[in-house]
């Protein structure tokens, strides 16, 4: 395993050459994208429809093809689900991601070409471990193994030889020979559908390997770190992979998670790379340790971005701005045409950026996960930064959390409530509350608008919940596993009235 770890640490030194070119020319590598990408789909049927055979600009491009959400998009997608070719990319379709998010309570199948296999999600894998490589030139990372904790793949119904499931899935049963000698769990573990029994075999499995790197949603990573402390009997995940070195994490913010990895993980030496990739593809990394939750943005990938300021959603036409267009610490909702036939389609992720030379991004939230019942505009990231600061100062550890706006009534004011499951109570849960409170009057002035004097919001109420309660609620949901994450903000009160009716019924 010494020998494998120094070749492969060499070959990913050696593509990190090619990561800073498109540092160095990243307006230069879009526009190839571009190009390439409207070359490519100009005999599908989507092209043919928008005229992609005399697009000649970007600015062409976004006078002549509409944006897309999911719902705008789908009778397209629903044809190639069906086994339709050449309409919205010219290589056959074998591969559909089931994303995560729903829209409309229905779940997403995203288009996967092999372009998109090959020169997106995989080489944000490659990528990834290039990145650390040049910051721990002296990483033993290849002498173990790594653990994906992913989702599973059913055949699709609708069309003969296309299978869907989570994209960590796809990924995982294409992966090249040699990538699969240096993983563990057993392929047939990894890719196990019911969600509990999968979660013991892995941790049986995984017990004697020497894992030197995991990788996934920071929630279901506990979950099994946890079982496996339980099977082993010991105090940290340390005495029993005592080689580990990299978690390399995505789909939530990690923030309010880092002291409970700690605790789990206790060493100087662990380090955390966060990642930013989806089932529509992998966007960004984070370059450079010391800089946490500041990913770079991936600009040879076979995807062309634009950003649409905040401010202009919701209206018929919104603005977009190509990448030299943006400015520092503003909100963007992302705009995404793809090597798998997504075109100017609106993710529903929002990011901000952190640095214009490199393009560094931070995930700010979604586009329809925030408050703003009362004109408070509270995004994920001010929940995430308010919820980590009140922890910290009332040593507690948060687990997982959701949020919902309390609406005025005959005999009710306007508020906020919070249901949150803590691994470490705090001791004073309305200190907690009060200082949850405060920073977000800090770090957001809309809501510190609405909160003064009690003018359109009161105090904030706080359910500290049993442990187990977002596992149940999941599970409950049908959302156990896999890129399945808990929503943290909603303008609706259906996921905070689920959890509390659940817990009446206890």
């Amino acid at each position: 395993m010494e020998l494998l770890n120094a070749v492969l640490t060499w070959f990913m030194e050696k593509r990190f050459r090619q990561i800073e070119h498109f540092r160095k020319y990243p307006h230069e590598t879009q526009r190839d994208v571009f190009r390439q990408l409207i070359e490519e789909a100009r005999p599908t049927e989507w092209g043919k429809k928008y005229g992609y055979a005399d697009i000649d600009s970007p600015e062409t491009y976004r006078e002549r093809v509409p944006i897309s959400t999911y719902e705008q998009l789908s009778p397209w997608i629903e044809r190639v689900l069906r086994g339709e070719q050449n309409v919205l990319w010219p290589s056959r379709i074998r591969w559909f991601s089931k994303s995560s998010g729903t829209t409309n309570a229905r779940s997403k199948f995203i288009p996967v070409s092999d372009e998109s296999l090959e020169e997106c999600h995989y080489k944000g894998g490659k990528d990834l471990l290039s990145m650390y490589v040049h910051n721990r030139p002296d990483t033993k990372l290849f002498s173990g193994k790594g653990l994906t904790i992913g989702g599973s793949l059913q055949n699709n119904d609708l069309a003969e030889g296309t299978r869907i499931g989570d994209v960590s899935a796809i990924i995982m049963h294409n992966l090249p020979i040699w990538a699969q000698m240096i993983r563990t769990p057993s392929i047939e573990t990894a890719l196990m559908s019911d969600w509990e029994p999968k979660i013991e075999r892995m941790a049986r499995e995984t017990i004697g390997e020497n894992v030197t790197s995991f990788s996934g949603v920071p929630t279901w990573t506990i979950v099994l770190i946890e079982r496996i402390l339980e099977l082993t009997g010991k105090r940290n995940i340390l005495e029993v992979w005592p080689n580990l070195e990299l978690f390399a994490h995505g789909a939530v913010s990690f923030t309010p998670y880092r002291q409970l990895f700690a605790d789990l993980i206790p060493s100087s030496q662990m380090h955390y790379m966060e990642i930013y990739n989806a089932s529509e593809g992998f966007f960004g990394i984070q370059d450079d340790l010391s800089l946490p939750d500041q990913l770079l943005l991936l600009l040879d990938y076979g995807v062309y971005y634009e950003f649409i300021p905040t401010e202009e959603l919701g209206r018929e036409h919104p603005r977009t701005l190509s990448l030299d267009e943006v400015e520092l610490h503003k909100n963007y909702a992302l705009v995404i045409s793809t090597n798998a036939g997504l075109w100017r389609y609106l993710i529903g992720d929002t990011v901000r950026f952190t640095s214009l030379s490199p393009y560094r991004i931070r995930i700010s939230g979604r586009t329809k996960n925030f408050i703003n019942a009362f004109g408070e505009e509270v995004i994920v990231e001010n929940a995430e930064q308010a919820i980590a600061e009140a922890c910290r100062q009332t040593d507690a550890v948060m687990a997982d959390f959701t949020a919902a706006p309390v609406y005025l009534g005959t005999s009710n004011r306007g508020g906020h409530e919070w249901i949150i499951e803590f691994e470490k109570e705090p001791t004073d849960l309305a200190q907690f509350t009060h200082l949850l409170d405060d920073h977000l009057r800090q770090i957001n002035s809309d809501y510190d608008a609405k909160r003064s004097h009690d003018l359109a919001l009161v105090a904030p109420v706080v359910h500290a919940v049993p442990p187990g309660t977002f596992y149940n609620w999941m599970k409950r949901r049908g959302k156990l596993g896999g890129q399945h994450k808990v929503p943290r903000l909603f303008n609706s009160r259906q996921y905070v009235d689920e959890i509390k009716e659940m817990l009446q019924e206890a």
